[in-house]
């Protein structure tokens, strides 16, 4: 069964490590991240961040089982374990494979993960525009047309990393 987990701030590696401890090699893990570059002092530095911030999913057969989150309360780097996962196991395997399904070659999500809407503003989180926001004007198949500032342009769907504004 999936399980959500919510960690400490930077403990991500311990908890994984704590549950393999517990649980054995047969632990899945899984958390959608996504590669940002941002320009600092006229340079590129590449950072990996999850979408889904302090929050995980896990997986062992073990899970299906009442007293499982008595077993990991108290492992180390766990905040808090999201309650009835059990009833969501279906949204939880196809959200998992529709993240899979628009990663790269590298595990990490690709632009196409995110849906487009016209009129709604977007941030660049890639080239050198990145960390600038835009409004999209139109999409086409493969390229959008856009309005960065007052300027009107268009970008490659593929080529570029962005990401709503919430």
């Amino acid at each position: 069964m999936w399980s959500v987990i919510k960690f400490h701030k930077n403990k991500e590696n311990i908890l994984k490590l704590d549950l393999i401890k517990k649980f054995g090699k047969e632990v899945k893990f899984y958390s959608p991240k996504i590669l940002i570059q941002r320009k600092k002092k006229n340079l590129f530095q590449k950072i990996e961040k999850n979408i889904l911030g302090d929050y995980i999913f896990c997986f062992h057969q073990k899970f299906d089982e009442k007293n499982y989150a008595e077993i990991i309360k108290f492992t180390k780097g766990l905040k808090e374990i999201l309650q009835n996962c059990n009833f969501s196991q279906n949204e939880i395997k196809e959200f998992i494979e529709f993240c899979k399904k628009n990663e790269n070659k590298n595990g990490y999500l690709k632009s196409t993960f995110f849906e487009l809407i016209e009129d709604k503003e977007y941030k660049l989180m890639s080239g050198p525009f990145s960390d600038k926001v835009f409004t999209i004007l139109e999409k086409n198949k493969n390229i959008i047309n856009i309005l960065l500032g007052n300027i009107k342009t268009s970008i490659d769907k593929k080529n570029f990393l962005y990401s709503p504004i919430i």
